[in-house]
């Protein structure tokens, strides 16, 4: 999932922080794990060698780690600079603190969403930064290094055009007002295009020497590429002294620090106005002129050397007209603004990202937020109350809290308070892990101030305020002096609400909470001066000092269990309400971000609340089954296999006997011994399957609530009772009829029954015998027949395995209710109680076994009927379809209910059901007329194409994709129902070109739900058929079985027939007479 375009031989993050170093490694791997950077991609975070080595410095020290892992990597024992010829590297500055980021501005949280992803995961200005250098910046550059700092967002709308030219070396730069730029730095370029000198913080008099068109100046972005000979030149620094000194190598080599700018040395030697002279004396440098003569030689034996090895390049001023430049300045309304009216929303297709004010985030019904407020990555319990245009991020929050209008919080944790707590209207607000060294821990630390403080400029000054209250009637509120906020050694410049020792965090006796922060606000009474003084005597910190503890790994941590505690309250919801909502990325992304547990436990806790739902807690254990396998990755097999394994066995029981609190507590213990491989994690996800299936079974059995047969005659001992049913096709909607899809979504489809060879191809007879005993006799195509003899209730015990012969024919006799094995009599005492003797019973279809026309369905429906009439019991096909599917369940072979529709009713019929429990089918008689009826039968064909399909690990997927809810999947099953409705409409015009296009339809969705149904030897087929067909269509699942064409024309059935015998590859095909039977079921009995 990497983005298209520069394919990167490496992505360094640089830190001036060493503590961080670790925290911002793991942020670019996880990333890379996730697929957002390419596989191949190096990924290095490098600690700058010295605190102020400057942003030149620090490329340079980067350029020569990240040279030194891919000299390593490509097989040199030295740094080779040769490397860089075929390299592309991106380099990128986390810069200085950030007031309002814990983690700097590289990881602001965005409010976006990635679309449709394999993963998912909080979006941070990095990862949007990223991409638009990788997709639209750098696409057309060679090999070299780009450099960017990570403090700006950089707008560029998906359309724009980048007016790129080869290069030495490229600076990238977008419009902007004079005004706006006098606080930053503006490039002023020559007349070929090439940058003739950068001004930094000129007033707007000074940039008009730089304007373009409209008033406008191009900005310094921050972003530029140096080619790869260029790179060379920077890589040879770290052996050339004193340049070398911003290097790790320099430094190791015992060599005093150097501070470079990036701009200012590295890049102004390229520029076409600047002068050897002027730029070895510094005129243009910002930094300080140190005050030592030999470090003001060293400066100056730089600069000669930076002017002798890159002076004679140029650098192109790459202008983006329609791109936009932000600065995260200091202030706090500037944050704010940028988080709500994002400039990155244009930058994408709508396929790539979906920005919304609601981002990441659960919110309980009870609790009121505006809706022109914004959330991201929070939790809001109970009765919180957000105003409007807050912005509330990364936070959860339960209880009684006001969040005032136009306030930033973020990062804060409230559990329930008893009182009511008011943050009021424009404050900003936020909590942060601080690493204490002189402790060895890590504690929480809050803050506060108003949105409109200028907290960095000295507080003396005319317009600066706290709390959005004047200083002095702040001090006055609170009793705070300036003594008790800065020591007598700040000097007055100093003297700012930033570098304040305002916020508690530890205290002698009391522990520190939000009512100390609200005391700051001034909001809380302090008639005594009691929290006055339990501030004083606390533990501060300022927010400048609070920044440079801050704990990264913790506080990054706290972000993504920030992001799982809502994503687990989305999946609770979604599966008690039954929502189709798939979280397939979000368990890809807790595999490899370390809270697949959390999230298991969260699912064991859905399930075991489901007593009375089996269809929820069958769901929530195919999606632990879901986060087991994504744990696994690519490593652990197919998810398909066997779930028989007997460790498992304890829990099934449980399940078996409706215990499911029980048995999802025993599945949770088995299951942790089955979590420290790939392997065992998918052989785990099958049990969990095989667990969810058991559900799955009891929730199918509730439509036994709609088998009631009725005592009748009993035929006489030996007369047979028969029952034929013809054969089924599915013309639309199939699918939607399988569970757990047709009680969760609802299902209808439309078939046609048929007459195969002039006969009804499915059948079954049974008759009472004197002998008490159970004679079953299964009929092969081949003239092989199977005799099985139950005189034992232990005969029938393997019922439920549906490949042990007679499992069908035994299973119908418990769903009969004739046979009851919990009895404590004997098979032998029940038969002859209840019916004085015992039974033989014959069974056959003369279809082949795959057929995929419904057979193992419908034949289960002839053997009900023929069984309970034998019996003297009655039931209607209505009823008969519901004990249908109760059988299947007996037999664990699932199923829908669209086989024994079609069989059992007869005619052409759609088959409807709600999504509801218990499961109630209807079949509605479209009432096809005799006309269309006879255009059907002379153009139908029915092929067999030879091969038999395989609908059970069909099936598999496609519950396994459904339980997902894969969002292909849901829309195939909405359309799939919209379609038989379409298709039944065309059967009842007589449109049988309509009825042709359906068929096309459906078999292209069949396509979609289950990849891999049209084998080689059915696109031949369905391609020489093509010509002639209005539309053709697979029966059942596909993969195998018949092929059904309906003609454009009655005479062209032998004609096609002619065709298809020429199709390579088709020897094993046949062709089946067929024609619509009109009756369905036919129950008779012998005289």
């Amino acid at each position: 999932m990497a983005s298209p375009g520069v394919r990167w031989t490496a992505i360094v993050l640089t830190t001036a922080n060493k503590d961080w170093t670790y925290a911002f490694q793991k942020e670019l791997e996880l990333r890379q794990a996730k697929g957002y950077i390419g596989k191949d991609v190096i990924v290095l975070t490098v600690e700058d060698p010295k605190s102020y080595v400057g942003s030149g410095g620090a490329t340079i020290n980067a350029l020569v780690t990240i040279t030194e892992y891919i000299s390593a990597q490509q097989g040199h024992s030295v740094i080779s600079a040769e490397v860089l010829e075929q390299s592309k590297i991106l380099i990128l500055h986390s810069g200085r603190q950030y007031p309002y980021d814990q983690c700097g501005r590289a990881f602001v949280t965005l409010p976006a969403e990635y679309v449709t992803p394999e993963y998912d995961g909080l979006i941070c200005n990095i990862d949007i930064l990223i991409k638009n250098i990788t997709e639209k910046l750098a696409v057309k550059s060679g090999p070299g290094l780009w450099v960017s700092s990570t403090d700006m967002i950089l707008s560029f709308p998906k359309a724009c055009d980048i007016p790129w030219k080869n290069c030495d070396a490229c600076a990238i730069t977008v419009p902007a007002t004079p005004q706006y730029c006098k606080h930053h730095g503006v490039y002023k370029i020559d007349k070929e295009g090439y940058v003739e000198n950068i001004l930094y913080q000129k007033d707007v008099g000074s940039l008009e020497c730089c304007e373009i068109k409209d008033g406008k100046v191009p900005v310094v972005c921050s972003v530029v590429f140096f080619n790869y000979l260029i790179a060379q030149k920077l890589l040879a620094f770290h052996v050339k002294p004193p340049l070398d000194a911003c290097t790790y190598m320099g430094l190791d080599s015992g060599e005093p620090p150097i501070q470079l700018s990036l701009f200012f040395d590295v890049m102004l030697p390229m520029a076409t106005g600047v002068t050897e002279t002027d730029f070895v004396n510094g005129k243009w440098s910002r930094n300080a002129t140190p005050n030592d003569p030999e470090s003001q030689r060293r400066m100056k034996k730089a600069r000669s050397l930076l002017w002798k090895e890159l002076g004679g390049y140029k650098m192109w001023a790459c202008l983006v007209e329609s791109g936009q430049f932000h600065y995260l300045s200091g202030e706090a309304q500037d944050h704010k603004r940028l988080i709500q009216n994002c400039p990155y929303q244009t930058n994408f297709s709508e396929t790539a990202f979906t920005w919304s004010n609601r981002t990441h985030s659960y919110i309980e019904s009870s609790c009121k937020v505006d809706e022109n407020s914004t959330i991201v990555n929070s939790a809001l319990y109970g009765n919180v109350t957000v105003g409007g245009k807050t912005v509330v991020s990364c936070c959860k929050i339960r209880g009684n809290v006001t969040l005032g209008k136009d306030c930033y919080v973020a990062g804060l944790k409230v559990e329930t308070v008893k009182k009511t707590i008011t943050i009021d209207d424009s404050m900003v607000v936020q909590s942060f892990n601080v690493h204490l060294r002189t402790l060895g821990i890590t504690r929480e630390i809050l803050t506060i101030h108003g949105r409109y403080d200028k907290i960095q400029v000295p507080y003396w000054k005319s317009s600066s305020t706290f709390c959005n209250m004047p200083m002095v009637v702040w001090m006055t509120k609170t009793g705070i002096v300036k003594e008790d906020l800065w020591g007598t050694d700040v000097e007055n410049e100093d003297q700012s609400m930033f570098q304040a020792k305002l916020f508690p965090i530890l205290h002698a006796t009391d522990s520190i909470g939000l009512e100390d922060l609200l005391w700051i606000q001034g909001a809380v009474p302090d008639e005594d001066r009691t929290r006055f003084k339990r501030w004083q005597s606390s533990w501060r910190l300022s927010m400048k000092e609070i920044l440079s503890f801050v704990n990264a790994e913790q506080e990054l941590q706290c972000r993504r269990e920030m992001f799982y505690e809502v994503k687990k309250e989305e999946i609770s919801d979604a599966l008690i309400q039954k929502l189709h909502k798939g979280f397939h990325p979000i368990y890809n992304s807790a595999g490899i971000d370390g809270f697949s547990i959390s999230i298991l436990e969260k699912l064991d806790s859905v399930a075991k609340t489901s007593q009375n739902d089996p269809g929820v807690a069958a769901r929530t254990l195919a999606n632990i089954a879901d986060v087991l396998g994504s744990k696994a990755g690519l490593k652990g097999g197919l998810r398909s296999g066997p779930a028989a394994n007997k460790a498992w066995a304890k829990a099934f029981n449980l399940l078996e006997n409706k215990e499911l609190e029980r048995g999802v507590t025993a599945l949770a213990k088995e299951r942790s011994k089955w979590l420290d491989r790939p392997d065992l994690l998918v052989r785990a996800a099958r049990h969990y399957e095989g667990a969810a299936q058991i559900l799955i079974r009891q929730a199918v059995m509730t439509a036994k609530e709609y088998f009631k047969p009725e005592s009748c005659s009993m035929p006489f001992m030996n007369k047979w009772v028969t029952a034929l049913c013809p054969a089924r096709i599915d013309v639309s909607g199939g699918w939607s009829d399988t569970p757990p899809i047709t009680y969760e979504h609802g299902g209808a489809v439309t078939m046609v029954a048929l007459q195969v060879k002039g006969k009804h191809p499915v059948g079954a007879k049974a008759k009472r015998i004197d002998e008490p005993k159970l004679v079953f006799v299964i009929y092969g195509n081949d003239g092989d027949n199977t005799e099985v003899i139950c005189r034992e209730i232990s005969d029938l015990e393997d019922y439920y395995q549906p490949y042990s012969p007679g499992a069908l024919l035994k299973a119908s006799f418990i769903c009969a209710d004739i046979v009851s094995l919990s009895s404590p009599k004997s098979l032998r005492d029940q038969l002859m109680e209840g019916y004085a003797g015992g039974f033989e019973v014959h069974s056959w279809s003369v279809l082949p076994q795959g057929s995929g026309m419904g057979t193992s369905s419908i034949l289960a429906g002839a053997v009900m009927a023929a069984v309970l009439r034998a019996s003297g019991k009655s039931c209607d096909k209505k009823g008969l379809i519901h004990a249908v599917l109760y059988l299947e369940q007996l037999l664990t072979t699932g199923g829908g209910w669209q086989d024994q529709v079609g069989g059992l009713m007869g005619g052409i019929k759609i088959g409807l059901s709600e999504a509801k429990l218990p499961i109630a089918v209807e079949a509605v008689d479209l009432k096809v007329s005799d006309e269309v009826i006879q255009m059907v039968n002379e153009r139908l064909l029915l092929i067999y194409t030879g091969k038999t399909r395989l609908a059970r690990n069909l099936l598999q997927e496609v519950v396994r994709n459904w339980y997902a809810r894969n969002p292909n999947i849901v829309e195939t099953e909405n359309a799939l129902v919209v379609l038989a409705q379409e298709c039944a409409h065309g059967f009842i015009d007589g449109d049988l070109r309509k009825v042709g296009s359906c068929l096309d339809n459906y078999w292209s969705m069949k396509k979609i739900l289950a990849p891999g149904c049209e084998t080689p030897i059915i696109a031949k087929l369905m391609a020489a058929a093509r010509p002639f067909a209005y539309g053709m269509c697979m029966a059942g699942a596909g993969g195998g079985g018949f092929l059904y064409v309906l003609t454009k024309d009655k005479n062209q059935k032998h004609l096609l027939l002619d065709i298809l015998g020429t199709v390579e590859g088709t020897e094993g095909k046949e062709v089946y007479e067929c024609s619509v039977d009109r009756e369905g079921l036919v129950l008779t009995v012998e005289d």
